[in-house]
């Protein structure tokens, strides 16, 4: 009887001496980060005795692998808010409104048209018109420094998972070894370690496990890419950027270069490491391609304005604005040295949308090019082109060809496959330039002037004319001197009707209008339609009544083009989509432009904050449900310690009870 009595009470002994070392355990690592409670089990076995007791982690895998992806879209979220909140106030603040001082330009254009002759009203406008550069340039500064502050951390982070993905795996080979053996109790640890391992990886991206051969934990991207495999293997990030090298793209290399690397699936990448690319592709790249095409438009349409008509000088009017050329970004696999260079075509500033295009050579002198998006998807359908001279413009594709306003050079000669990748819109915002720093250079009288001559018969009189071209190249006027080519024309109205006599330094002519007499050049048909202006007769002339039109020479109080500048603002130049209809309205005005830029980083940046909250609760549930079971309970903890260290004592009450017998029996024998 002492005998099982002696095993009664040591087996007890030992069972609430094992509970006791659990429970300790449980509260002293009640902070420890990554901690799962852990609780002891014993068995029964012949004659009642306590068995040898199992340590087990009490956890729910199914809320540990919910939690993970919860963390995922929460970290994701977070970072996105974090970095948009940033952008959103800055475009926001009203130093930083670039429509004040699109308007403010404009407002000194109407000081300047009361006054045409006056320098100092012009000097006012160029003076806003570097304002405007310098104000594009500070939010294109904005986005750039934002752009190397994701770059920053995206080497961070990624440093940080590829040093997470090797200790997940080292500790599955640890684990494995181990194969099961936890009587040093370092299994358990070794598990928590890499548990928490997974979950700060889980913060970084969104990930998914699966359980391996000898309690190995096998890793994969939620978009389906191995990262921790069996054996120990393991792929690691890479930052790359191909073609262009500021543009960080995430790869997965295979250990040793064993095989090419892959493209991670940015949309679905989630965690911080998501939210940095998805923060840098849904507000970063669009607003500073925006920014760059409303810099494009603006300065493209002043210029051409400009060029039509005459300055202070008595010049024909010139740029104002100086329009960047960029070198398109070559990719890795081009098997040629050529190199592309881009700019807009002059007058096409408002074709030009707000994305970058990649330019794919498919025959020795033809090109594809495509309108794609920050992650590189095409939009709309690519266009093909020729290549003439090296140079790729709207002369090289058929009429009514969507060329997007693109006018490209080619250096060297490129071979078939080799593609460019250009970034014309974000490259413009910080290199707009001023061409001039004159205020004469202002071109605000119009270069032509008409005459209804005072022995005209009738009331009818010639309109002011309206200049479409001043290229001397292509119109009837001279630059040196400035001047009508073929000198002033002179139309007087025949005896026969709607029949009129045109006269000027090229000859004599007659010609029948079709009524009403508007733009009686180009019915005049012949070289007089490319003259480059023309003009109407309001009224009915009578037989004889001369009209003259004749350079403006001296007229500096005209502010005709000057007028035509100012309209500008109202004019829809900035191109909306890639992808439209010949009857949508697709164009905006510089103003609603920069507005829609403001507005849908305002609407991205706060729909993340509703989606960040919804998440936040998410992963405070599962948190919740997860710290449920693995989570160590201090008051269950305190009762369990109180509960096992009566149950110990009772068990050395009975080892007591046992030997008292024992003597008693061994006193009786005697």
């Amino acid at each position: 009887m002492s005998f099982n009595l002696m095993n009664i009470g040591t087996s007890g002994v030992r069972a609430s001496s094992e509970l006791l070392q659990t429970t300790s355990k449980n509260i002293a690592n009640l902070n420890t980060k990554g901690y799962v409670r852990e609780r002891t089990e014993h068995t029964t076995m012949v004659n009642n005795q306590v068995g040898r007791g199992e340590t087990v982690r009490l956890l729910n895998e199914f809320a540990q692998k919910q939690l993970n992806r919860d963390l995922s879209s929460e970290a994701y979220y977070e970072q996105f808010v974090t970095e948009a909140t940033r952008v959103d106030t800055l475009f926001g603040e009203e130093s930083n409104n670039l429509n004040q001082s699109i308007n403010s330009l404009f407002n000194n254009m109407q000081e300047a048209m009361n006054l045409p002759s006056s320098t100092v009203a012009r000097s006012l406008f160029l003076t806003d018109a570097q304002n405007l550069i310098d104000q594009m340039d500070r939010l294109s500064g904005i986005v750039f420094d934002q752009s190397n502050i994701v770059n920053e951390q995206l080497s961070i982070y990624s440093d940080e998972a590829n040093n997470l993905i090797q200790k997940i795996s080292d500790m599955n080979t640890q684990v494995a070894a181990l194969n099961g053996n936890n009587s040093d109790g370092s299994g358990s640890s070794l598990l928590n370690q890499r548990d928490q391992a997974i979950r700060d990886l889980a913060e970084l991206v969104d990930i998914e496990t699966l359980d391996g051969r000898n309690g190995e934990k096998l890793v994969f991207l939620g978009s389906g890419q191995s990262l921790v495999m069996e054996n120990g293997s393991f792929n690691l990030f890479s930052m790359d950027g191909d073609p262009d090298p500021n543009h960080k793209a995430l790869t997965l290399d295979v250990t040793a270069g064993a095989a090419v690397a892959l493209e991670v699936d940015h949309v679905s990448l989630r965690g911080k490491i998501g939210g940095l690319m998805a923060f840098r592709d849904d507000i970063l790249v669009p607003a500073q391609t925006q920014l760059g095409q409303i810099g494009l438009s603006l300065a493209d349409a002043f210029n051409q304005q400009n060029q039509l008509g005459m300055d202070l000088d008595g010049n024909l009017g010139g740029n104002i604005f100086t329009l960047p050329t960029v070198g398109g970004y070559p990719y890795e696999s081009n098997t040629s040295t050529a190199q592309l260079t881009a700019t807009v075509e002059p007058g096409k500033g408002k074709e030009v949308p707000a994305t970058d295009f990649r330019v794919t050579y498919t025959a020795a002198n033809t090109v594809e090019i495509a309108a794609v998006d920050s992650k590189g998807n095409v939009q709309g359908t690519p266009v093909m082109a020729n290549v003439i001279g090296g140079v790729i413009d709207s002369n090289s594709v058929a009429a009514g060809v969507d060329m997007f306003g693109l006018q490209m050079n080619l250096t060297g000669t490129a071979n078939v496959g080799d593609s460019f990748l250009v970034k014309l819109n974000s490259g413009t915002a910080g290199n707009l330039q001023l061409a001039t720093d004159r205020p004469e250079s202002l071109a605000l009288a119009s270069p032509i002037r008409t005459e209804t001559a005072a022995s005209n018969v009738s009331t009818a009189t010639i309109s002011v004319g309206s200049v479409t071209d001043t290229d001397p190249a292509t119109s009837n006027f001279a630059a040196a001197p400035p001047s009508l080519t073929n000198g002033t024309i002179t139309l007087t109205k025949t005896a026969n009707a709607n029949e009129y006599q045109i006269v000027d330094g090229s000859g004599t002519n007659t010609f029948t209008i079709t009524p009403p007499a508007e733009n009686l050049l180009a019915q005049a048909g012949g070289a007089y339609a490319s003259y480059g202006f023309d003009f109407n007769i309001e009224g009915t002339p009578a037989t004889g009544d001369t009209f003259t039109i004749e350079f403006n020479t001296g007229g500096f109080d005209d502010n005709r083009n000057g007028l035509e500048l100012s309209k500008l603002q109202s004019a829809e130049l900035v191109r909306q989509n890639v992808v439209t209809t010949a009857t949508a309205d697709n164009l905006k005005t510089f103003n609603e432009a920069y507005a829609g830029l403001v507005t849908e980083i305002g609407v991205v940046a706060n729909q993340a904050k509703t989606n960040g909250a919804a998440y936040e609760a998410l992963a405070a549930q599962s948190e919740a449900w997860y710290e449920s079971m693995a989570g160590v309970n201090l008051d269950e903890e305190a009762a369990n310690l109180l509960r096992f260290q009566q149950s110990y004592s009772a068990a050395a009450q009975v080892l007591t009870a046992a030997r008292t017998v024992f003597d008693t029996l061994l006193s009786a024998a005697r």
